[in-house]
């Protein structure tokens, strides 16, 4: 049953170094590698030990377990080194690896001489084979360097906790469980001796927070995701934070662009430091909106940074964000000198353009202009129209309760003279009438409003400002158009009706009512006010009265100002 337990910890031994060489990567620092590979040498002595009936094969497993014994918490000591960024020079590490090839060679003569076991033998133990040992003084020895190792290794935990920003204690705190447990399992084994020895068991544990301690430390492993030599002396910079927004690391490149990053603890949220929360963490949600979001360029002294997000990733695993940190001060210079130019030459061409924009409303100022005088009915009715739809967008923009764009205004009172240009196509003896008109002369007078559209269109085909070229269109094709759906051309109801010629409707009729006609005289205030109320919700739109009320006495001055 003893056996089990050894077969036990060796076969899970096994199974966790398999599963870290498919977690591998060229990143892992090769002491973990060597850890991983020792423990399931050292579990598999302690297997034959147990399983062996002979003191020869005793002695040889034992050979297998002090593999393990001698180097194991030298290759542990050296992993805590390396995390926490402690350099050993090269003759240090050859020294104490070969410290420990001298203790082992020591343990395999132990059996012919005296200096690590003065006497050993074989007995069985509830059915697994034991050694009965008693030692020397090399074997004091390789306690001496065990303690040391552990005591290196401890120091180096509390100094990089006390004085590295740049290590993580998160790290650290991991680091100091498999250390201590291996080595007080290990000792407390050999001075209060039982049936069963618990160190492959702690071997096994200690694997299991080395894979805790691997999947953490990629992290914060800037060098892996570019070649060395960029990252640690290149033009790039390159900056991690997790998915938390906790700085995780940045290259010196990315410290000398912005030496504030130097001040920045590793694992404390970007998100609790004033001088990051405006940039990196805005940048950050930013790009977590909108991954189209992922270029930033942020000045810096007399410098310009172009800063580009992308995923941290692990295999295919999304851990954080990454900066890529580039000086692109001269790109923006030649920019700025571009800008510039463009500047001075959209100016030159927007005066242009405006020469060109006015011209072309004179020319459909023109046009309007002439067709209204075929019309002997409809004097000066274009620009009281205009000025009526000016009052009544004015009066909408004040109210607070509508909003207008600034295009939508300028266009609709820009577009209105355009209503009627389908009268030109309306015959003279028609359009010039000087009574009312026969059913028969209406329907014809009627195709004025899609005639209007259709010319409207082609005046507009082409043009650059393609809102207008609608709104103008809207105007002229559904002005005739009644909020209860019996207007015409087309007979649109309610909403269906574009606003700007809800708009155009009021002001449409309300000229007519109040100007004076061939076939009428003009309508007091009073009495057209009536019609145009009466009208709201059926002719015109319910939702437009208010902005006409509080238009009336504008209107009623403007049409007094023309008599």
């Amino acid at each position: 049953m003893l056996t089990l337990y050894y077969e036990t910890t060796f076969a899970v031994s096994l199974v966790l170094t398999l599963f870290y060489a498919m977690r591998w990567h060229k990143h892992f620092n090769v002491h973990f590698t060597l850890i991983f590979t020792l423990i399931p040498i050292a579990n598999l002595g302690y297997m034959l030990l147990a399983q062996s009936d002979t003191l020869e094969g005793a002695l040889n497993a034992n050979r297998i377990i002090y593999i393990g014994g001698c180097y194991l918490e030298l290759f542990i000591m050296m992993s805590v080194f390396s995390l926490c960024h402690i350099k050993l020079k090269r003759v240090q590490i050859i020294s104490l690896i070969a410290l420990c090839t001298l203790v082992y060679l020591s343990m395999l003569t132990g059996d012919e001489n005296s200096y690590f076991y003065r006497s050993i033998g074989f007995t069985k133990d509830h059915g697994a084979g034991r050694l009965v040992k008693t030692y020397g003084f090399a074997h004091t020895l390789f306690y001496i360097m065990l303690a040391v190792y552990f005591v290196l290794t401890v120091a180096a935990m509390i100094y990089s906790y006390f004085q590295k920003e740049d290590v993580s204690n998160k790290i650290i705190y991991l680091l100091i469980m498999p250390a201590a447990v291996s080595f007080a399992s290990y000792v407390c084994g050999k001075i209060f001796p039982a049936f069963i020895d618990v160190l492959p068991a702690t071997y096994v544990a200690a694997q299991v927070f080395y894979l805790i301690i691997i999947d953490r430390v990629y992290l914060y492993d800037i060098s892996d995701t570019c070649i060395d030599s960029i990252v640690q002396s290149g033009d790039t910079g390159l900056v991690s934070f997790d998915l938390k927004y906790n700085y995780l690391g940045s290259n010196q490149t990315a410290k000398n662009f912005i030496p504030m990053l130097n001040e920045l603890p590793v694992d404390k949220s970007v998100t609790d430091n004033p001088k990051f929360k405006e940039t990196v963490c805005k940048w950050l949600d930013d790009f977590r909106k909108d991954e189209k979001n992922d270029k930033i360029s942020f000045p810096v002294d007399d410098r310009y940074l172009l800063i580009d997000i992308n995923y941290l990733h692990d295999g295919r695993r999304n851990r954080g964000y990454q900066f890529f940190i580039t000086d692109d001060t001269r790109n923006q210079k030649y920019i700025s000198l571009i800008n510039r130019y463009n500047f001075d030459l959209r100016s030159e061409v927007s005066k242009k353009t405006a020469h060109i924009e006015e011209m072309h409303d004179k020319l459909i100022l023109g046009m309007a202009t002439m067709v209204e005088s075929r019309d002997n009915s409809t004097g000066g009715h274009i620009r009281r129209t205009s000025e009526v739809v000016r009052i009544l967008i004015e009066e909408m923009n004040s109210s607070g309760t509508i909003v207008l764009s600034e295009d939508f205004c300028r266009n609709i009172i820009k577009a209105a003279p355009m209503h009627d240009l389908g009268k030109i196509a309306v015959d003279d003896a028609i359009l010039r009438k000087p009574g009312r008109f026969t059913d028969e002369e209406y329907e014809k007078m009627k195709v004025h409003a899609s005639e209007g559209a259709r010319i409207v269109h082609s005046i507009l085909d082409g043009t650059d400002d393609e809102d207008f070229h609608i709104i103008a269109e809207n105007v002229a094709h559904y002005h005739h158009e009644r909020w209860d759906g019996s207007g015409y051309p087309v007979g649109l109801k309610g909403g269906a009706i574009p606003l700007e010629a809800r708009i155009m409707a009021i002001a449409d009729v309300y000229d007519a009512l109040v100007s004076k006609r061939v076939y009428k005289e003009k309508m007091s205030f009073e009495k057209a006010d009536s019609i145009i109320m009466e009208g709201m919700g059926k002719q015109f739109d319910k939702e437009l009265e208010p902005f006409y009320v509080s238009a009336r006495p504008k209107l009623e001055a403007y049409y007094s100002s023309i008599e």
